[in-house]
């Protein structure tokens, strides 16, 4: 079992590992007071995270193929960012909280592609993979997922768009450009409601699926699909989480932070 470290002694290490990320990068311009700040604030949400997902460390770090940038490669107007090509989780210095549970699912919708679809296209998300029909690789764990998928954008009967993907493809044609719609912002947004109605009650891990201006016009699931969607998240996190601590049981020592 993983050890904490005593509190005010989290650094950027320990981050790195406990949870078994590839790289931690951060910015030349972040002091060592903000650095200290960041890191407690990153090791107790993914920690919450991971406790939501009632996963394991590895499952954090996508065993080990995700990095992370804070303070550095940021993109500008942008927050957070993740990009497929580098594999990597970035938030800009002071202006990322609340945005950590969103970037994540982007990273594992990603890394998920190669595990759920037969040659998937470099750089596509499951979610879009799964959309546009391409070839699923059997299996029960993926079978669970593409549940998920199909309560966020598909309708209860599944025959038409769902109420999320009808109001962000709306708020996309108000804007004149498709963002909202796309396949893995939806169930990114949809996954960080999932995560806040978990009530761990973290600020810096999700905040906003509630009240904010984005989820009155309804661009995060609401009433009964936003339901529906907890319950399928629930039981896909619920299997994963159950088939990486049977391998870890099978394999001690190999997981991240023991």
């Amino acid at each position: 079992m993983s050890i904490k470290p005593a509190s005010g002694t989290i650094s950027f290490v320990h981050v790195r590992r406990r949870f078994g990320f590839r790289s931690i990068g951060v910015g030349r311009w972040v002091s060592r007071d903000e650095q200290a700040w960041a890191a407690q604030q990153f090791y107790q949400a993914l920690d919450d995270l991971m406790q939501v997902l009632t996963g394991t460390e590895e499952l954090i770090s996508l065993r080990g193929a995700l990095s992370f940038h804070y303070g550095i490669g940021g993109q500008p107007g942008v927050a957070a960012h993740y990009s497929p090509a580098q594999h990597c989780l970035a938030l800009a210095k002071n202006a990322g909280p609340g945005s950590l549970a969103h970037e994540w699912f982007h990273a594992l919708d990603h890394y998920l592609a190669g595990k759920a679809f037969q040659r998937p296209r470099p750089g596509v998300f499951a979610s879009k993979a799964w959309l546009v029909g391409d070839t699923p690789v059997p299996h029960p764990l993926n079978d669970r997922l593409f549940a998920c998928f199909k309560a966020i954008l598909l309708s209860e009967d599944g025959t038409g768009p769902s109420e999320q993907f009808q109001a962000s493809a709306a708020e996309d044609e108000a804007r004149g450009h498709i963002y909202y719609s796309l396949p893995e912002e939806c169930c990114a947004r949809a996954f960080e409601a999932f995560v806040q109605d978990a009530a761990r009650g973290n600020g810096f891990l999700v905040k906003g699926t509630r009240a904010t201006s984005e989820a009155r016009l309804g661009l995060y699931p609401r009433g009964a699909q936003r339901e529906r969607i907890n319950g399928a998240f629930r039981y896909y996190f619920q299997g994963l989480g159950a088939a990486l601590k049977r391998d870890a049981d099978r394999h001690p020592g190999a997981e991240s932070g023991r």
